[in-house]
């Protein structure tokens, strides 16, 4: 990946709709070269193009990342957690917890009652961290390309 590579990623991360007659310009190269370093990207699957909802204009006002210690092998509850529509994303750690979920729910009583009813009960859970943060403005968050 080269600095016009780097510089195509950049102006993704600000519009990712953009055309390439403005995206080509921007990194120096005609649209059409633009298209094609962009596929190139793509093929080699070193980049996607995907569209990221903001949680707050879908309707989700309370939410948390969850720190889950799990007895056991944690495999089997984030394919568990990753069947309900409140959790973001669920990763695998080292360290204190096993497993860290993001969850976005409508009120913080629904965060609550998904946490104590759907989450604790699943086999495997031995202990859930909550650590609820509010999303007052809307964020973006960009990987740094270089």
């Amino acid at each position: 990946m080269d600095e016009i590579d780097r510089a195509i990623l950049r102006e993704l991360q600000t519009d990712g709709r953009i055309a390439y007659a403005d995206l080509g310009p921007r990194v120096g190269l005609s649209a059409s070269a633009a298209r094609q370093r962009l596929q190139r990207l793509l093929d080699s699957r070193a980049v996607q193009v995907v569209g990221v909802t903001d949680p707050m204009a879908m309707g989700g006002q309370a939410m948390a990342l969850l720190g889950i210690s799990v007895d056991g092998d944690p495999r089997p509850v984030a394919d568990e957690l990753a069947a309900h529509p409140e959790v973001v994303y669920s990763v695998f750690t080292s360290g204190g917890f096993d497993l860290f979920a993001e969850v976005v729910s409508p009120t913080a009583k629904d965060l609550l009652d998904f946490v104590n009813d759907t989450v604790r009960p699943i086999d495997g859970v031995g202990a859930v961290q909550s650590f609820p943060y509010f999303a007052i403005h809307t964020h973006r968050f960009l990987w740094d390309v270089g």
